[in-house]
Order: C-alpha cells, then structure tokens, then sequence
C-alpha cells in the first residue's frame, strides 16, 4: 500500500513538474514560431474557403518570417484589422514600400506605399475590407505568414506566394531605365 502511494506522489510530481515545462514551452512556440488559424468569409475565395459558407480552411501560421518583417508581393498574411485590433484578419500583400499601386476603389487611383507599410487586398473583390478600404498597412500589424493548409485534409497544400493578374506595383521609368 506504501508503494501504490509513493508511486502515486511520484506519478503526480512528475506530471506537475512536466506541465510546468510544457506550458511555457507551449506558449513560446505559438508566440513565436507558429500557429494556427481558422479562416472565415468570403474575402480569400476562391483561394482560401472555396466552398463558402459549407467549411471553414485551416492554416498554418508562420510567425518567425514576419519577426523581422521579411514578406513578399504575394504572400497570404495574417494582420490585426486597422480598424479592430482585436480582429485579425487575413489578406494578400499585393504591394511593398515604395511600390506604386493602382487602387482599387481607395481615396487616390494610384498610391505611393509608404516606408514601413504593405498594400493587402483579398483575392475576392468586393468582398474584402482590405487597403482600398483603409489604406496602407503597417508592417507592425503583421501577426504571421500563412504557409500551409492544414484542413480540410483534402485541400493539404503548401501556400505559394502568387499574385492575382493585373495586381502588383505599376512599373515606373526609373525601373526600365
């Protein structure tokens, strides 16, 4: 009976003492490296959610590509909404600083990206509150790089950077030159 409780004690040490390694581990990892996402709505279709309202995709979230604010034209982000930080929302980074975009709707037809921002738009027009709906982004609000679907299972797929056709930044004369 002595060695059922002892063995018990060292059962419930071990599993304490476990947990509080594992949950600060956890936490680091999802803080710092990856996590994932559910993603809902429309604004992504028809690449993300292609089935509408029926199910929602599943992704990976890659959090230490953007520690350093390292994206590119085309990359699938996750940000904290402009207008709700309490909301994050998941877009396509069409431009980087100092591209000139036409916009799509926004205040100005054509647009500077200023230094320290990104152009993010949803790949489903008109059904996307992105930049043509509150301007630039600042990189600061970038939480992580969607690198994976994981769910559906159907639908597993490494995400590429892509750019919808005729969205990017304009070409200007210093570049051709």
């Amino acid at each position: 009976m002595a060695q059922q409780v002892t063995a018990g004690r060292r059962y419930l040490r071990a599993f304490v003492s476990g947990f509080f390694v594992a949950v600060p581990v956890t936490v680091t990892v999802l803080d710092r490296v990856a996590c994932v996402a559910r993603v809902e709505g429309a604004s992504m279709q028809p690449f993300l959610n292609p089935e509408g309202g029926s199910g929602c995709d599943v992704v990976l979230l890659n959090r230490w590509t953007v520690r350093n604010y390292q994206v590119q034209r085309g990359d699938v982000v996750s940000i904290m909404s402009p207008r709700n930080p309490q909301q994050k929302i998941i877009k396509r980074v069409i431009g980087l600083e100092g591209d000139f975009i036409r916009t799509l709707g926004y205040k100005n037809r054509y647009l500077r990206v200023p230094d320290g921002h990104v152009w993010i738009e949803g790949d489903h027009r008109g059904h996307s509150l992105d930049s043509n709906s509150f301007g630039p982004v600042s990189v600061g609000l970038l939480h992580g790089r969607a690198s994976h679907i994981i769910w559906p299972p159907n639908r597993w797929q490494r995400i590429k950077p892509f750019l919808p056709p005729n969205r990017g930044p304009l070409e200007t004369e210093e570049e051709e030159g």
